[in-house]
């Protein structure tokens, strides 16, 4: 199969096919095996068009999508946003299955993310094994990487809303499965507090509820991580990283889907 440069905007009708093949594959519980069928084409051809395509909207939409973090309330004080992990769903790989063996008794990959008041993705980290924990994924991902060398675009410390001092940094708001650090905050332990720690408690976790309810519209969108991903791992990667970006212009009109056919080369039998 050759691969041939059209124009901008001129697409075959074969390659239109082939886009909404690829697309009913990420919005619904498919596999590739169901577009081998329903479009006439070698698995291996399919799994090539998902690829090709996955990776054409990483790299269209990821620099507009997912922007350097910046200043973000998520109705509570001094917060960068709503930090958690979502254990996606594989098949047992060939080598290495122990390590993608999770605690829920299932091989999966890991996706870290960062959302913030409208529900949408400003930070995405996919590919970590299912064995390790959350805290574990989140020291090993670039944003940790960034806090550290002080590269990312974190505010500077100020004090809170209704007080003078002391300064306080700006935080990440995360579950008790993440350690906590200078810019990470994390729930008070245990089941008894004073009321003060309860508040405390609450508020953080209604601020926790954007990454939830993102990773629910994820879900919920692209189907296809309703069931187990029966491809390698590096095609799992291009296919959620292409998911998280899409969820983010999900509401956008239809010039948006022209930008990302535009660069897409032309498949032709």
């Amino acid at each position: 199969m050759d691969l041939e440069l059209k124009s901008p905007g001129e697409l075959s009708t074969r390659s239109k096919e082939l886009m909404v093949g690829m697309m009913s594959n990420l919005g619904s519980v498919c596999s590739l095996v169901d577009l081998h069928y329903s479009y006439r084409v070698g698995r291996s051809t399919a799994s090539e068009i998902v690829r090709k395509v996955c990776k054409t909207i990483w790299n269209t939409l990821k620099d507009e999508c997912l922007p350097l973090l910046t200043k973000e309330i998520a109705n509570f004080p001094n917060c960068s946003g709503a930090l958690d992990v979502k254990h996606i769903r594989i098949v047992k790989p060939a080598l290495g299955d122990s390590l993608y063996f999770n605690y829920k008794h299932y091989h999966s990959v890991v996706l870290l993310g960062v959302a913030y008041s409208y529900y949408r993705f400003k930070y995405i980290d996919f590919g970590s094994f299912g064995k390790e924990s959350n805290n574990a994924v989140f020291r090993r991902s670039t944003l940790w990487d960034r806090i550290i060398t002080n590269i990312i675009n974190i505010p500077q410390s100020k004090p809170l809303d209704v007080t003078t001092k002391p300064q306080m940094p700006f935080a990440f708001v995360g579950d008790e499965a993440f350690g906590l650090y200078k810019h990470v905050r994390r729930p008070y332990k245990g089941r008894f507090f004073p009321h003060t720690k309860s508040i405390f408690n609450y508020r953080l976790s209604r601020a926790r509820r954007y990454i939830e309810c993102t990773f629910g519209n994820l879900s919920n969108q692209w189907r296809i991580s309703h069931r187990p991903l029966t491809v390698n791992i590096d095609l799992s990667t291009d296919i959620l990283t292409a998911c998280c970006v899409f969820t983010i212009t999900y509401d956008l009109k239809m010039g948006t889907i022209l930008k990302i056919l535009d660069p897409l080369k032309v498949w032709k039998r």
